[in-house]
């Protein structure tokens, strides 16, 4: 089932010239039980293509479909609050919590309504291969492949549809790489989930269902062959 659809997208800096465009005419619907890799050189707009996903930005022609919904028509903050987990290279986790807080505040957030939500927490981490022990450790505690499995729990704390990552490999050893992309493909082929990974890692790109190429010079997408 076709859950993101992208209708002739594009998008340029607002003090950009008229028909200078980062990403021009794109066109692609992503499905729910598949994961994908998001490949290309510097400048050709990964991270600009995840914002307009996320609804972080908004197209400046074309449209973006959740579910058959116009993007630009919906409330973009209860969007990325319930229907959309985003995880970031960086982590983004609050070091002043611990790993189980860092999630308990993020259902919070989202509203989502859990009888327990430490119990919740603590069975999310395990979801992704953590201990209770992990989730009690402060952020800074944990090891980098740690700290991005409580991001991917975090993510999953209001069960969104879709899961984005940019670069969520980017800072681990090829090891916890593999382990990391078995939990990503573990949501979208046992979980129903569309995951969508931006990456540089031709490893990463071996392991997804399908592999997308954003191509500079044209600004477009294509699906690329095999890596």
């Amino acid at each position: 089932m076709d859950i993101l659809k992208l209708e002739n997208v594009g998008y340029r800096y607002k003090d950009a010239n008229l028909n200078d465009y980062v990403l021009s005419d794109i066109n692609y619907s992503f499905s729910l039980g598949k994961c994908y890799a998001i490949k290309g050189k510097s400048g050709s707009g990964k991270s600009t293509l995840l914002s307009l996903i996320s609804g972080l930005e908004r197209p400046s022609k074309g449209k973006i479909y959740y579910n058959n919904k116009d993007l630009g028509k919906i409330d973009l903050d209860k969007f990325r609050n319930t229907n959309i987990g985003i995880i970031f290279q960086s982590f983004n986790l609050l070091p002043h919590l611990n790993a189980i807080e860092n999630i308990i505040l993020s259902m919070d957030i989202s509203g989502i309504k859990v009888k327990n939500k430490k119990e919740y927490a603590i069975k999310l981490l395990k979801d992704v291969g953590l201990t209770k022990d992990h989730g009690e450790r402060r952020i800074l505690r944990l090891s980098g492949g740690e700290q991005q499995r409580v991001a991917i729990a975090r993510s999953l704390s209001y069960n969104p549809d879709i899961i984005i990552a940019d670069e969520p490999t980017g800072n681990l050893d090829e090891e916890t790489e593999n382990e990391i992309i078995e939990i990503f493909k573990d949501l979208a082929h046992n979980q129903n989930k569309c995951v969508i990974i931006v990456t540089h890692s031709n490893n990463v790109a071996h392991k997804v269902d399908v592999v997308l190429e954003l191509e500079k010079e044209n600004k477009s997408i294509k699906k690329s062959k095999r890596i």
